[in-house]
């Protein structure tokens, strides 16, 4: 017996750091929706009660450092499972791009565990889980368009944003996500307008969604890779209506409406950049059917 899920990317559309916290976490708000760029999982139930995590991506760990493994085991024991399973990860999200593939991978093992293992937990259910794997994942369970507070386990969903197609250019040089928050001087923010997004993104108002678009982590990881600044003018520069980094980057996405001019930026990103991708905006809650 075996079953398939999909973990796609998502993308930030705002992304704001509170304060830290007495735990050693940031306070975030961030606003998040979901793109047409996905990994592929596949779930093969196992005789022998054990657990095995694979894939041809050679970035991509088999032991505890891979959240689809740390997803899995959780809910393994937390539900005092004994049938075993192995994991196939057919990775196309970049690795360390500031995208959740790992968040989302380890979602989708919720999500696929949930059903070869008939244990029949619904998604807010799950959300729960995710929130002990990682901070992105109770929002991949979802896997639609959503207000994230606290560590980013707080969910408050929120209709798709409008549709447009998204560029998507990740340099060769990932980033740390750690390093990024511990590198950032919480005095001098200037914060995004949360709220005036959430309101753009309910009007269904695509300018106001580009207008607002904005991510307090490029302060610290644009300085340190240049190259994100680059793909960000470039950008601009062949049409983007606007572009941010996403999550902790190193990734870069625009947002246009027109396809001819999402593949003119794609033709002008191809020289210098080798993960060029374009897709279209999901931002649509997940189903568990």
């Amino acid at each position: 017996m075996y079953t398939i899920e999909k973990a796609p990317a998502k993308i930030n559309l705002t992304l704001d750091v509170l304060y830290k916290r007495p735990d050693q976490y940031h306070e975030v708000e961030m606003v998040m929706t979901t793109v047409d760029l996905a990994d592929r999982i596949e779930f093969f139930l196992l005789e022998e009660d054990k657990m095995e995590v694979t894939s041809e991506n050679r970035f991509v760990p088999n032991d505890e450092r891979n959240l689809a493994y740390r997803a899995a085991k959780l809910l393994k024991e937390r539900y005092d499972v004994k049938q075993g399973v192995q994991i196939k990860i057919d990775k196309q999200i970049p690795v360390a791009a500031g995208l959740a593939g790992g968040s989302s991978d380890a979602a989708a093992t919720l999500r696929g565990l949930n059903r070869l293992w008939k244990l029949n937990l619904t998604l807010d259910e799950l959300a729960v889980l995710g929130a002990e794997v990682g901070s992105d994942v109770s929002f991949c369970v979802y896997n639609s368009t959503a207000l994230a507070k606290g560590r980013g386990e707080t969910i408050i969903e929120l209709p798709p944003p409008p549709q447009c197609w998204v560029i998507l250019a990740k340099p060769i040089q990932g980033v740390s996500t750690q390093s990024v928050y511990q590198s950032l001087q919480l005095d001098n923010i200037e914060h995004p307008d949360t709220d005036g997004m959430v309101h753009a993104i309910k009007q269904f108002d695509y300018q106001g969604v580009c207008s607002r678009l904005k991510n307090v982590l490029e302060v610290v990881t644009l300085p340190k890779n240049p190259e994100v600044e680059q793909i960000k003018q470039q950008m601009l520069h062949s049409g983007a209506d606007a572009v941010l980094m996403s999550g902790s980057g190193p990734t870069v996405f625009g947002l246009v409406q027109q396809e001819s001019r999402a593949d003119r930026i794609y033709n002008s990103l191809r020289g210098f950049c080798e993960e060029v991708y374009v897709v279209r905006i999901l931002g649509c809650r997940q189903r568990l059917d």
